[in-house]
């Protein structure tokens, strides 16, 4: 395979600490919150989160070993992510007044996504199939 461009490179290992670290976050929350680590959210949303410990690793080392599959599984995770997080941080489910953590988190989340989607036409023929 040919060199890939440095920009390619930069986004590849960005992506790659992005599902690293949501990997940690939800490791964290998963360990740290006993029986019940999303209490009062969805349990179709609480399983996806426990989810992001599978996806958010597979999706980095597929990102930095530059598959296309990677690509695809990281733009739909971080999309399903933001929407979740969207989901709980808002009411009817926070009914918390102005800015907290969990909403920049969401906007944070957001924003990846976005750019992930962005970037991946670009990244495409850079990456192998699957």
């Amino acid at each position: 395979m040919r060199s890939a461009p440095r920009h390619v490179e930069v986004v590849t290992y960005l992506f790659a600490a992005v599902f690293t670290y949501g990997t940690v976050v939800h490791l964290v929350q998963l360990v740290g919150g006993g029986g019940d680590p999303y209490p009062g959210v969805p349990t179709a949303i609480a399983w996806f989160f426990v989810a992001l410990v599978v996806l958010d690793p597979l999706a980095a080392i597929l990102i930095v070993r530059r598959r296309r599959v990677g690509l695809l599984i990281g733009a739909t995770t971080l999309l399903l992510d933001a929407a979740a997080n969207a989901v709980v941080n808002y009411p009817p489910h926070d009914l918390t007044d102005g800015v907290t953590a969990g909403r920049v988190g969401q906007v944070v989340v957001t924003a990846l996504a976005v750019l992930l989607v962005f970037v991946t036409p670009r990244l495409w023929r850079w990456y192998r199939w699957p």
